[in-house]
């Protein structure tokens, strides 16, 4: 090989080599930024496939789509000197190609920590005017919209980044804080329990003694109701009795004898001495004449 040869295959290399450096594609989702020199010469490329001259100028190219920063939770204190967590995330974009080259260098992290801390102090200017129940309910949504357009216009114009949104996902209370509350809750808790059994207690009470007092006039009342049935009943035995003895006197005063015998002369009593007049009344139908 001569050199002849050699020196067209390397002027051909070199011409290939700037021939691939002066094409350049840009993405749909990318943006893209031609410098000259280190200096902006065009600030916002337009997707496709374009010419550049190579070596003096170069093309960067910056992730277009919406990217999101997940902060860690931070601790704010409202107006009235309550501190809160809050875990908060942020959608944003590039807007302006040049001013966030500018900004940022082409540094996405860089980015991320401008628009992190420029986050950060608008979750505190906007907490801090406001009560614990204003951000966590009463005013939450107000604050997320106040604060997505204030970084919006200052960071656009800054950075050229564009905010999309800015939400919270979570607001805690710090764990000294929690556990303050729970321990004060649980108090208020115990309190509430500790009425609710005094006033059960109360009601049991009375409840228990309305029944006794139930009870004592339902005994009463059926031993009244049950005495005057037997007295009643007696009655009518009675009568009853009377008028069967009155049907034959004889043989009631024999019935009557008979009884008297059986409970004088029953087993129990065999181991007594009895002492009787034999010509007595009450041996009257033992003798054979008293059965007349």
């Amino acid at each position: 090989m001569t050199a002849k040869t050699v020196v067209t295959l390397v002027i051909i290399a070199v011409l290939g080599v700037l021939l691939i450096d002066a094409v350049y594609v840009v993405h749909s989702r990318d943006r893209a930024i031609l410098l000259e020199f280190g200096a902006v010469k065009r600030p916002d490329l337009n997707p496709g496939l374009g010419w550049k001259i190579p070596i003096a100028q170069r093309v960067l190219r910056f992730d277009g789509r919406v990217l999101t920063l997940d902060s860690e939770p931070q601790r704010y204190f409202t107006v009235e000197k309550k501190p809160l967590l809050v875990d908060s995330f942020v959608k944003w974009r590039i807007g302006d190609v040049s001013a966030y080259y500018t900004a940022t260098l082409g540094d996405e992290a860089r980015a991320m920590s401008i628009l992190s801390d420029r986050v950060n102090e608008g979750l505190r200017n906007q907490i801090g005017r406001r009560t614990m129940h204003e951000v966590i309910s009463g005013e939450r949504d107000q604050l997320m919209q106040e604060l997505t357009q204030a970084l919006d216009a200052a960071l656009a114009s800054e950075t050229g980044i564009d905010v999309i949104d800015v939400r919270v996902k979570r607001i805690d209370l710090p764990t000294e804080v929690s556990l303050a509350v729970f321990d004060r809750m649980n108090s208020e808790r115990e309190i509430e329990a500790r009425q609710y059994r005094a006033t059960g207690q109360e009601l049991a009470i009375g409840i228990r003694a309305d029944a006794d007092k139930q009870h004592v006039v339902i005994r009463a009342n059926a031993y009244k109701e049950a005495e005057q049935i037997r007295g009643d009943g007696d009655a009518e035995a009675t009568r009853i009795y009377a008028e069967a003895y009155g049907m034959d006197p004889d043989f009631y005063e024999f019935y009557r004898s008979i009884n008297a015998y059986k409970t004088v002369f029953a087993e129990e009593r065999q181991e007594s001495w009895l002492v009787f007049d034999p010509s007595s009344e009450f041996f009257k139908f033992l003798k054979a004449d008293g059965l007349d």
